[in-house]
């Protein structure tokens, strides 16, 4: 008993480093974001401010353009998400539980779909936006990212799909339910963990992209959050990182917390797919 309580020290310890890590840059990040501009020139790094200015805070949401880049990534994510998780929820039951013709070879089409290089097609999509008048306009993100989204979400709600027992199915039409009732009374509760696990797949690379909204959108008043941090950065320099801080914090912190809230779904939707009813 002592051994083997003795073999898991090495484990914890490891653990406890991997903890340590992980919590510690963002430690340092909300305590930098709380720091007057002295502290950052006459105190180590990791000495905890004197008080807590949140005027940093506030001179990064309105100074710093921030309200303007959070109001931009919400228009911007909000309705991408939601038709990725509308139509790959629908293709996806199309694709794996409807019996019809080709449905195999349009499967592999979205597989296809995941392996292209965004930057392959970064220059065409350009010049496609800039003959139709897309560029510096939301909308080219919208697109894009439902686009580029709708693959792998496709791919996955699929395969989890195949983790609902098709007994439910054969009973349901046995009961006189149809194809779609039974895809809101039965196969849509079934996978709702699994929505959850892409929504939030897709929710983080949208909300976390630089590359198409540095391409697309050179207007301030349109940069998304990624991009009003380099532009942030760019204007405050090394005269006032109090409000560079907050503003980084405001970016990283609420996309932590959905995770954490919604951990659990998650974990419960990254297993799904792979257990056969």
């Amino acid at each position: 008993m002592i051994g083997r309580q003795l073999g898991r020290i090495p484990v914890r310890l490891a653990i406890a480093l991997l903890v340590v890590i992980e919590v510690a840059p963002l430690a340092w990040l909300l305590i930098s974001s709380l720091k007057t501009e002295d502290e950052f020139v006459t105190k180590p790094v990791w000495t905890l401010p004197e008080g807590l200015h949140w005027q940093n805070y506030v001179d990064a949401w309105t100074t710093g353009n921030m309200g303007v880049y959070f109001r931009n990534s919400l228009i911007a994510t909000i309705p991408a998400l939601a038709l990725i998780i509308l139509l790959s929820v629908a293709a996806g039951f199309a694709l794996e539980i409807m019996r019809w013709r080709g449905r195999d070879g349009v499967l592999l089409l979205f597989l296809a779909g995941v392996m292209v290089p965004l930057q392959m097609v970064l220059l065409p999509l350009f010049t496609i936006y800039f003959q139709v008048n897309l560029i510096n306009t939301l909308w080219s993100l919208i697109v894009t990212y439902t686009v580029f989204g709708l693959p792998l979400s496709v791919f996955l709600m699929a395969g989890y799909y195949k983790a609902v027992p098709r007994e439910m199915l054969e009973a349901a039409t046995i009961d006189g339910a149809g194809i779609y009732r039974a895809f809101w009374s039965i196969v849509l509760p079934s996978v709702r963990n699994a929505i959850v696990t892409v929504a939030l797949v897709q929710f983080f690379f949208i909300w976390n992209d630089l590359l198409l909204s540095l391409t697309f959108i050179s207007d301030d008043n349109l940069r998304t959050v990624q991009t009003g941090l380099l532009n942030f950065v760019g204007q405050y320099g090394q005269r006032q990182w109090g409000p560079t801080f907050a503003s980084v914090c405001m970016a990283v912190f609420p996309t932590l917390i959905i995770y954490l809230v919604l951990n659990q779904k998650v974990m419960k939707g990254l297993t799904a797919g792979s257990v056969k009813g």
